[in-house]
């Protein structure tokens, strides 16, 4: 299969780490998967922040370098902008009054997957062949467990990790606190939020605690780096992508 890497501005500036990895589990199971370097934000920050007008020429960017791509589908280290890209792009175009573009934004949709569902639905794997010898608690984040509905899925391929310890992390549904320009126009409310997901962490006993999304693991792992306890943040993909 021919897979394009939608990396996500995140990875792309901040955490390289989780789209590298991204490719090397993708090309380890077999497939060709290449980088349109055409491509940008997905629009999501603006779309959250109310800036529909200004969104309209980011959803048509990202349309236009998928499409050029050519490719089988379309693959994100990202819940979050998966669910963006599924959930915002067309409704974007539309309000804009450009049903063309919806349509062709609800077909790069289709074929657009987050990770962990890419894995076990499409290509029915849920053992990749990877190694990591570590106690490791999972945050599901909100947009992959409530936009996408994944599901256990990303339990389902730690599970099958060797050497890994999978520990369940109380209250497992509880946002962290994140949500992009929520945490800094509540910073309060966010910061509460994030202390009560890190004493669920702590709580573990785990070494590591991982995630879908750059950036929970983002908020999380500030939270966690100023506490000085020693549990690290690792993206899921990272995970999966060693052997």
């Amino acid at each position: 299969m021919r897979i394009a890497l939608f990396a996500t501005c995140l990875a792309d500036a901040l955490f390289p780490p989780a789209a590298i990895a991204t490719v090397a589990l993708l090309e380890r199971l077999g497939h060709e998967v290449v980088f349109p370097t055409g491509q940008t934000c997905c629009g999501q920050m603006h779309i959250n922040t109310g800036y529909l007008k200004e969104a309209t020429a980011v959803v048509r960017h990202h349309v236009e370098v998928f499409e050029a791509a050519g490719c089988d589908a379309v693959v994100a280290p990202s819940g979050s902008c998966v669910g963006s890209v599924r959930h915002q792009h067309a409704m974007v175009a539309r309000r804009a009054g450009d049903e063309d573009l919806a349509v062709r934004a609800e077909a790069v949709a289709a074929r657009t997957y987050e990770l962990s569902e890419f894995l076990v639905d499409i290509l029915g794997v849920d053992d990749v062949g990877a190694y990591y010898p570590h106690s490791v608690t999972y945050h599901p984040t909100c947009h992959s467990l409530r936009m996408l509905g994944v599901g256990d899925k990303p339990l389902r391929l730690l599970r099958n990790v060797r050497g890994l310890t999978l520990v369940e992390l109380p209250s497992t549904e509880s946002c962290c606190g994140f949500g992009g320009t929520f945490a800094l126009k509540n910073s309060d409310t966010s910061t509460a939020m994030l202390a009560d997901k890190m004493t669920n962490i702590l709580d573990t006993g785990a070494e590591v605690c991982s995630a879908g999304d750059s950036s929970c693991l983002m908020h999380i792992g500030g939270g966690l780096s100023r506490l000085r306890v020693g549990v690290r943040t690792v993206h899921l993909a990272e995970i999966l992508a060693t052997s």
